[in-house]
């Protein structure tokens, strides 16, 4: 089992029963538990701290990156890598300039690898240019009423200008599984990328909750040494839906376990709502 998974274990097993009602009291139930976080159960947020400070997104970026080459890329459509894409630092996938692939596989490689390289490769087919593409990224951002988010590159590097709160990367993530291709992908637990002259590369999901969680459905991880760890999750049980945004996080997968599960009980705690029917119609 690998450090992930033993750390969901590990969480799953301490979430203590009365993790709701603790919850519920508390001003903020996770102090320290990362520099801003947000938990939102069905749309509604339960608990956030910080959640409208602009931070590092770190790869968080790339759920815009997706969802433009999403609005403008067919699954098949060739993509072929540049020298810049080739060069790229970070996560990657190991691309060469000249490779052709698939846009959908390029895609897969970004969301759950987190390949710096496949990233930039699809930006720049879709706008010829990272500027271009960033420009667009902002545009879009400005269109969602992301108020407190600004992208300086398309992968998430560290940079001046280069910022999201963990309120407004949630609406992203609303934005980006509400595509059906990006919905699949990310609740993959691994996938493969192919060349048009048959290489092939295989790469799990950097999100360790896919496959561990009960209805855990994605969605993006993210690193970089000035935005610490960071993730987006999304679960759900029984119609309910959970959606977790940790920025700098001390322990992502520790908490993010926690508060899923946490959300997931004090659902189930509340009464149900009933309505009476309807008086006699007053005449």
């Amino acid at each position: 089992m690998n450090r992930g998974a033993l750390a969901i274990a590990a969480a799953l097993a301490l979430v203590p029963a009365d993790a709701s009602s603790a919850a519920v009291a508390a001003t903020d139930p996770w102090p320290g538990a990362a520099a801003a976080y947000l938990v939102r159960v069905d749309g509604e947020v339960r608990w956030s701290s910080n959640d409208a400070a602009r931070l590092k997104p770190a790869s968080l970026t790339k759920l815009m990156t997706a969802i433009l080459a999403v609005e403008t890329l067919a699954p098949g459509d060739e993509v072929k890598v540049g020298k810049r894409a080739a060069a790229a630092d970070g996560a990657r996938l190991g691309l060469r300039a000249g490779m052709r692939l698939p846009a959908e596989h390029l895609l897969a490689a970004a969301l759950l690898r987190s390949a710096n390289d496949a990233c930039l490769a699809l930006a720049e087919r879709v706008s010829g240019s990272e500027a271009r593409f960033v420009a667009t990224m902002n545009a879009r951002a400005a269109a969602l009423g992301l108020a407190d988010t600004h992208f300086a590159n398309a992968c998430g590097f560290d940079g001046p200008g280069h910022y999201a709160s963990a309120r407004d990367l949630a609406k992203l993530a609303d934005a980006a599984v509400a595509h059906p291709r990006i919905a699949a992908i990310v609740a993959r637990e691994s996938s493969v990328a192919k060349t048009l002259d048959g290489r092939t590369f295989r790469f799990d999901n950097t999100n360790v909750l896919v496959g561990r969680v009960d209805g855990a459905l994605g969605i993006k991880t993210g690193w970089t040494r000035m935005a610490g760890r960071c993730l987006v999750a999304l679960a759900e049980r029984g119609g309910t839906r959970v959606l977790v945004v940790l920025l700098g996080a001390q322990d992502r997968w520790w908490d993010a376990v926690a508060m899923i599960e946490s959300a997931f009980e004090e659902t189930r705690a509340r009464p149900a709502t009933v309505t009476p029917p309807p008086g006699p119609a007053r005449r």
